[in-house]
C-alpha cells in the first residue's frame, strides 16, 4: 500500500551494528545483552531489527506486551524473549505456548502463573520484578523477600531472572545509586538463601554507560541501540533517517497566514514548499512552527500547524527547492 509513497523511514543496519558495538564496549566479557525491541523496535521494524541483533550476538529480546512476543515467534524468531510489562491471567497460556519468559510482579501473579502452568503440564520461565523506586510495577524492595520465597515454592515455575528498572539513570546520580543499593540488598538475600537466578538485570542504556555496578549478569539497552544517548551521543549513529519529497512550491506574499488557524504569518514575500508528511505519520503536531527540515543541505523551519498528512516549510525569499527534492 505504501511502497510508492515518497515519505519513508530509511533504516541503516550498519549503524545499528555500530551502536551495539559501542554498548558492548561498556560491559565486561560475559555480561549478557537483552536488546529492547518493544514498540516495533522503537519504530524501526521489530522483525528486521531483532534478526540483525540476534545475528550479532544479542542474548535476549525484551518487549512490553505478549502480542509483540507472539508476533516474533510467528516470524520464526526463536531467541529468548522476556515480556517486561505486567500481564493478566488470560494471557499466561500464550506465554507458555510460545515459549516466552513471563514477568511476575506480585505473588498473586506468581500463583496464577503456577496454576496455569500446572494445568498445561508446562514449566513457566519467570523473571521476578522488584520495584526499587520507579513506582510502576513490581513488589516494593522492602517486601520482596517474602514475594521471592513464596514464588520459588510454587510448582511448575522456573525462576530465570530477577530485575528492576531505574527511574532516572541519566540525570539523578543520588537516586540511581539508592536504587542500585536497594537492588543489591535483594541480590544479597537471594545469595544467602542460595536461590539467586542466572539472569540479574537492572541497567538501561544510561546505566550501561554510567554505572558499571548496575550491569550484574545482563543489561537491557534500548534507545542507545537506535542511536541516541546524551552521555555518549558523539559515539552513536542514528539508525533511522526520515525522508520525504517536496510536493508543491509556491511564492507567498508578505503578511499571509499559513496553514490551519494561520498560526504563522509571513514577514516578507517568501517561498514556501509543501511536504507530504503529517501527524498521521507520527510527525507530531508539537512540531508546528518549531520543527526543521533539511533541503539541499540547508535547514529550514516548519511553518504553520502540522496537518494530518502535510506540512509547509518556509525556505526564504532566495531558497531553492524543486518538486521531487529529497527532504
Amino acid at each position: 500500500m505504501y511502497a510508492i509513497r515518497p515519505t519513508r523511514a530509511i533504516i541503516n543496519l550498519d549503524n545499528l551494528r555500530h551502536n551495539l558495538s559501542v554498548v558492548r564496549s561498556c560491559i565486561s566479557l560475559g555480561t549478557k545483552i537483552m536488546a529492547m525491541v518493544k514498540a516495533n523496535a522503537y519504530g524501526h521494524g521489530i522483525i528486521e531489527i531483532s534478526k540483525e541483533l540476534i545475528k550479532n550476538g544479542v542474548n535476549y529480546l525484551g518487549v512490553a506486551y505478549i502480542e509483540e512476543a507472539v508476533f516474533l515467534r510467528k516470524n520464526r524468531i526463536t531467541a529468548p524473549i522476556l515480556v517486561t510489562g505486567a500481564i493478566n491471567a488470560t494471557q499466561i497460556s500464550d506465554f507458555l505456548n510460545h515459549n516466552v519468559d513471563i514477568t511476575s510482579a506480585s505473588i498473586e501473579k506468581s500463583k496464577q502463573i503456577s496454576e496455569a502452568a500446572s494445568k498445561m503440564n508446562k514449566i513457566a520461565r519467570v523473571h521476578l520484578k522488584v520495584d526499587t523506586g520507579m513506582e510502576r510495577i513490581g513488589v516494593h524492595w522492602y517486601n520482596a523477600e517474602k514475594f521471592i520465597e513464596e514464588t520459588i515454592a510454587l510448582p511448575n515455575i522456573e525462576i530465570k531472572g530477577i530485575f528492576s528498572h531505574l527511574a532516572s539513570a541519566d540525570n539523578d546520580k543520588e537516586f540511581t545509586k539508592e536504587q542500585i543499593k536497594r537492588f543489591d540488598k535483594i541480590i544479597d538475600f537471594m545469595k544467602s538463601k542460595n536461590i539467586l537466578p542466572p539472569l540479574i538485570h537492572l541497567a538501561n542504556s544510561a546505566a550501561t554507560v554510567l554505572y558499571p555496578e548496575s550491569h550484574y549478569t545482563m543489561i537491557r539497552p534500548g534507545i542507545a541501540l537506535y542511536g541516541y544517548l546524551n552521555k555518549i551521543q558523539e559515539k552513536l549513529k542514528p539508525v533511522m533517517t526520515l525522508k520525504t519529497k517536496v510536493s508543491f512550491f509556491k511564492v507567498v506574499p508578505e503578511n499571509t497566514g499559513i496553514g490551519y488557524n494561520h498560526t504563522y504569518t509571513t514577514s516578507q514575500q517568501t517561498r514556501v514548499v509543501t511536504l507530504p508528511i503529517g501527524y498521521g505519520d507520527g510527525y507530531s503536531r508539537s512540531f508546528s512552527n518549531k520543527g526543521e527540515v533539511i533541503i539541499r543541505g540547508q535547514r529550514y523551519p516548519v511553518v504553520g500547524n502540522v496537518a494530518m498528512d502535510q506540512i509547509m516549510v518556509d525556505i526564504g525569499p532566495d531558497g531553492t527547492a524543486y518538486n521531487g527534492d529529497d527532504v
